[in-house]
């Protein structure tokens, strides 16, 4: 068995694990329903979601604000992050302001950005791309400053023009910084779009959370969140995908 095959089986094995035990606890303990429903009702719950087509709009508006939110971030990130890189003197400017915005927590934020900007896809968008954007721009600007000293000097020998040396050397040389900081961005991308949900949404996978939690509709609950954790997971190893595709060589 290759290695494919091989982390393959083991997450199936995982989740067949992880779903046993989740029965055993249930049927041996007799926990009521409505804190922790078996496994096949809440299975049964996404099946009759799907089987209806109740469940399209909230998932498509969901992927929609976490792609659009994901792309927008990473790319401002690695912008910032390569003009940074190229600019010391601003870096030693800007970056105190960049980091003090970083540490602020998000889910204080959130008001805020719904005050600024409204309830909506307006608010929800800024909110997913404040969380994308800090860790693009890390992985930019490290990979960016780890190019090889031998690189630089072969640049310089071949007499490579600004541009040159940028598309060449430097941004294939950042390729697994910035690959790191996206991996990391699509699970925060994951968190935000389900938190904007949650504080200004009238649809989406975190909207009927809400509505779930209100209503006391547990299995519904436990079947947004495993599709959520489904959509962090799809995105995160189709970078990982990605990632593997362009380092080949390494």
């Amino acid at each position: 068995m290759n290695a494919t095959g091989l982390r393959i089986t083991l997450g199936l094995v995982s989740v067949v694990g992880l779903v046993a035990l989740w029965w055993l606890y249930v049927a041996l303990t007799g926990v009521p329903p409505y804190v922790l429903p078996r496994p096949e009702v809440v299975g049964a719950e996404i099946v009759r979601l799907f089987a209806s087509g109740s469940i399209w709009p909230h998932l498509a508006h969901t992927l929609g604000v976490l792609l659009a939110g994901f792309a927008i971030g990473s790319v401002a990130g690695a912008l910032l992050g390569c003009v940074l890189a190229k600019a010391p003197r601003v870096e030693r400017v800007v970056g105190p302001y960049l980091f003090f915005f970083q540490t602020a927590p998000k889910i204080a934020l959130a008001p805020l950005f719904i005050l600024w900007f409204g309830l909506g896809l307006a608010s929800q968008l800024v909110l997913v791309v404040s969380l994308v954007f800090f860790p693009v721009m890390v992985g930019a600007l490290l990979g960016m400053h780890s190019v090889p000293a031998r690189l630089r000097d072969l640049a310089g020998i071949l007499k490579m023009t600004p541009i040159q040396r940028l598309r060449l050397v430097e941004l294939p040389s950042a390729v697994p910084e910035l690959f790191a900081g996206l991996k990391v961005a699509a699970v925060q991308a994951t968190i935000g779009a389900i938190l904007s949900e949650w504080m200004s949404g009238d649809s989406g996978l975190g909207y009927l959370m809400v509505f779930a939690s209100t209503t006391y509709r547990t299995p519904l609950l436990f079947a947004m969140v495993l599709l959520t954790a489904l959509l962090g997971i799809v995105l995160y190893q189709s970078l990982a995908l990605i990632e593997r595709r362009l380092l080949s060589w390494r």
